[in-house]
């Protein structure tokens, strides 16, 4: 089993930034990529960003440019830099674990951001 606990949302004025962070917990040596996905209000979620264990990146184009994903591989942790935020950011951000050895995928409680106008 594997745990996720993010952190770090919250309520930004457009053109604001915050920094959303992730902790992993459990049997984390099985966990290869990991990554941030978002719902938004009447929407289905989306990936945001996923980064591998090796630090290879993707990013949903809504977001390239503006959010950049980093990993601590010592520290089982993510996180998730966010710039130049837009209303339409607005999201339950979720944190996701991949175990390529199961297929099984792990995610956190969620953590909400709010961008306004």
């Amino acid at each position: 089993q594997v745990q996720l606990v993010e952190s770090g949302g919250g309520l930004v004025q457009a053109g604001g930034s915050l920094r959303l962070s992730c902790a992993a917990s459990g049997s984390t040596w099985n966990i290869d990529a990991m990554g941030w996905y978002r719902q938004g209000p009447g929407k289905q979620r989306e990936l945001v960003a996923s980064i591998s264990r090796g630090g290879s990146t993707s990013y949903a184009n809504s977001v390239k440019g503006r959010f950049t994903i980093s990993r601590d591989n010592a520290k089982n942790t993510i996180a998730l830099q966010m710039i130049s935020l837009e209303p339409e950011d607005t999201a339950v951000y979720y944190c996701n674990a991949l175990n390529p050895y199961n297929s099984r995928a792990y995610w956190g409680q969620g953590t909400q951001v709010t961008v306004s106008s």
